[in-house]
């Protein structure tokens, strides 16, 4: 019962994550070995975006390493266990907390030995910012640890580049780029630790930087960022962005360069898919939005309020048409609505 949940579970976000994207593409995933131990190290851009578009499409079924401050109440730590989610914990969680990593860092071990999947973001923060940021060290202690738990065992490590359009915008387009294995025993020194940590993480950023859009944090970030807007670059193609991106720092741009303002003209289409969902719209814009906390979180939240929000919807707007007509005329209405948001989200917004 429970994998069929799983799955369950899995097959509605989704869908919901194809129906919330205009577009999602993969590529990379003959990359990903089935039987072998597997560390995913993806850059972090939209906060749970990120982990649900790797956990539905990664065919593997990964065990994830989440902050530990969501673990609260024994019903969501029973839910986060079942969907496989362990807590880290960080110094702003207290620094008497940090020893319960050691557990953590045990189980990840276990879990690697047994030939399975951990998804962790080795940036360890969130940013919009279209670059790879310096990664931590977390990751390489949990392969340290795993080494010395089980000698023999080698884990290969798949870094992942998301490349959205725009992630705070609805609809958006992503890009999920993975990449080639690598091996971390054969970056691992045992009698020397501190050399092997940068060893990992540089050959990891270097993957990541190939796979996402990578703009130097230099003083020209907001000219050359603001240069490859200007030009319409195809951002879900981050090997190309990134040649366009050697050439414009190589041209001493002016940094005054000032954003290019995307045009805000009349969309019938957007106009029509207000109207059809104007009480979530409203609700939306009016009440919900103002407390995302940041545009890292923006796509998050706004999913989250369509898996909840749109059956609850097209369940009421059935009863309605249902008592009015007829419950026919309630299914093909609702049939009906749905094939034309989707669409509007694939198509026409």
């Amino acid at each position: 019962m429970s994998v069929i949940l799983y799955s369950l579970v899995k097959s509605v976000v989704k869908t919901g994550l194809y129906g919330y994207h205009k577009k999602i593409i993969i590529s990379g995933l003959e990359h990903i070995p089935k039987d072998k131990p597997v560390m995913f190290l993806p850059n972090h851009q939209s906060a749970l975006i990120d982990v649900l578009l790797i956990a539905t499409d990664c065919n593997r079924k990964p065990y994830f390493l989440t902050r530990s401050d969501v673990f609260k109440g024994k019903l969501l730590k029973r839910m986060f266990s079942y969907f496989q989610m362990l807590p880290i914990y960080r110094m702003r969680d207290g620094r008497d907390t940090l020893s319960n990593n050691d557990a953590i860092f045990n189980s990840c071990a276990e879990i690697l030995n047994r030939g399975e999947a951990l998804l962790l973001f080795p940036e360890a923060n969130h940013s919009l910012k279209r670059s790879v940021r310096p990664l931590s060290k977390g990751f390489t202690r949990i392969l340290f640890r795993t080494f010395e738990m089980y000698p023999e065992l080698d884990v290969q490590l798949i870094p992942v580049g998301f490349n959205y359009k725009h992630a705070a915008h609805f609809p958006d387009e992503v890009a999920l780029c993975y990449g080639k294995p690598i091996s971390a025993r054969s970056l691992y020194d045992q009698s020397d630790l501190n050399t092997s940590v940068i060893t990992i993480k540089n050959v990891v950023t270097t993957s990541l930087e190939n796979l996402t859009t990578h703009i130097p944090s230099n003083e020209d970030y907001n000219a050359v960022l603001n240069k490859l807007k200007a030009e319409k670059v195809n951002f879900l193609n981050p090997t190309s962005v990134n040649e366009k991106i050697k050439m414009l720092t190589g041209q001493g741009l002016d940094c005054s360069i000032q954003p290019v303002p995307e045009k805000q003209g009349f969309n019938m289409f957007k106009w029509i898919f207000t109207f059809l969902n104007l009480p979530l719209v409203l609700i939306w814009k009016l009440w919900l939005k103002s407390k995302v906390p940041e545009d890292e979180f923006m796509g998050t939240f706004r999913f989250a309020f369509a898996m909840i929000s749109y059956p609850i919807y097209m369940a009421l707007l059935f009863a309605v048409i249902a008592i009015l007509f007829a419950p026919y005329i309630a299914v093909i209405g609702i049939c009906i609505l749905t094939l034309i948001n989707v669409g509007l989200v694939k198509y026409g917004l």
